[in-house]
């Protein structure tokens, strides 16, 4: 069999992204203009100026997070010494390339709205309203702007230089074959070392900090034990969704020729799976919360589960659930091309939703905010995603043939 190994970058791949990415840019310029432009009170115009903000905040962090989910993919079965994904990994490796690029958007993004004079979202960062804040007062060690720029910061380096040396790593052998065995254990087992060092930091930041700080001190006064790891199982399930449909779409193209519905049936039992972990985050948080019934923690889901974001707030649960649960069940619908790409596009927008209601009942408490805006700023980070992914895919061969795991990944079946 001929292999294509070289994925050459169609033209109306990039136009699609191009076309996106224009949307994206004239969605942030409508936004600005429309929010800036508000006559009212200097609340009604932080109000104003708080929605601009926020749109870019739950877009920027979201996507941010998925395309790192894609290192996370490749770091998790780094550790396990699994195979199986061998065939495909490059793509993986290729949407991790995003991650600097989104990451500098979000750092500009995040600063911004620290460091600047409306308060509205980010209520601690007003230090003469934390002085009078019995809770954010002792809050401050944690959450202050010192703090706050130097953890990001370093979050998103840290990301980017250990991402970049995992791919490194795995392209250091496209020219040159490992000689013997000796060589070949040397190499899973520095792979295995880099790989934990990601792992560490990724649990330091996504499963721990990071959610604090971007998004749950949103609502300074509110915390959850579980925030951190219901934020990591959303993201992590829509990075899966977007692998699936790379190599749903490089499949299509007569690309990764050793990829096959084995291979497919295993990204379907990752999106079905961790569809379920996520709604068991979900209800683990909303029940404890609603059984124990305390106002300073109901305070959270009031807005969202009975006030003005119930209809949000129920929608994203009907679609990050149910429609997983009863449309990936089927061995038969995990190996439909078709299936896995609606179902990948559907579990991204459900997820989005989430963030959606994450963000926004704080800086916008009275009324839901027209999602038009903030749908096609999303589909300008969508385009993004495509235009660096594809660049980074034509830049080294679909397959990691001289790896020591691709025959456990030719002959993978499930």
């Amino acid at each position: 069999m001929t292999i294509r190994e070289q994925f050459t970058v169609p033209k109306k791949f990039n136009t699609v992204a191009m076309a996106l990415m224009a949307i994206g840019i004239l969605a942030v310029i409508g936004l600005y203009i429309t929010t800036h432009g508000c006559k009212g009170t200097e609340e009604e115009k932080h109000l104003s100026d708080a929605r601009f903000w926020a749109s870019l905040l739950q877009n920027s962090v979201f996507f941010l997070l998925v395309v790192n989910a894609s290192m996370f993919f490749i770091c998790a079965t780094t550790l396990a010494w699994g195979g199986w994904q061998m065939s495909f990994r490059r793509v993986p490796e290729a949407i991790s390339a995003v991650v600097p690029v989104i990451g500098v958007i979000t750092l500009a993004i995040l600063l911004s709205i620290a460091f600047g004079s409306n308060h509205t979202i980010y209520h601690w960062t007003d230090a003469e309203h934390v002085k009078h804040d019995t809770i954010l007062n002792f809050k401050k060690g944690f959450l202050n702007k010192g703090f706050f720029a130097v953890v990001s910061v370093l979050t998103v380096v840290l990301w980017s230089v250990l991402g970049w040396k995992m791919r490194q790593l795995s392209r250091s052998l496209d020219e040159k074959p490992l000689p013997n065995l000796e060589e070949n254990k040397k190499y899973i087992w520095k792979n295995t070392i880099w790989a934990a060092m990601f792992m560490i930091v990724f649990a330091l930041t996504v499963m721990s900090s990071i959610p604090w700080l971007w998004l749950m001190s949103i609502d300074a006064h509110w915390y959850s034990t579980m925030y951190s790891w219901y934020t990591f199982a959303s993201t992590w399930v829509s990075g899966i969704a977007v692998i699936a449909l790379f190599v749903v779409y490089l499949k299509n193209n007569n690309y990764l020729e050793l990829t096959n519905e084995e291979h497919l049936h295993d990204l379907g039992k990752f999106m079905f799976a961790f569809s379920v972990f996520w709604t068991y985050l979900w209800f683990s948080q909303f029940m404890l919360i609603w059984y124990a019934n305390i106002p300073e923690e109901t305070t959270y889901f009031a807005p969202r589960a009975q006030g003005i974001y119930k209809g949000i707030f129920w929608m994203m649960f009907v679609i990050n659930f149910l429609a997983p649960l009863l449309l990936l069940m089927r061995r038969s619908s995990k190996r439909n091309y078709t299936t896995i790409t609606f179902m990948s596009l559907l579990i991204i927008f459900g997820h989005w939703l989430d963030f959606f209601q994450m963000v926004f009942p704080g800086p916008s408490p009275n009324h839901v905010p027209v999602l038009i805006y903030d749908f096609c700023i999303a589909l300008g980070f969508a385009g993004l995603i495509m235009y660096v992914t594809g660049r980074a895919l034509s830049k080294a061969p679909l397959l990691a043939k001289n790896h020591p795991f691709v025959k456990e990944s030719v002959i993978h079946h499930t």
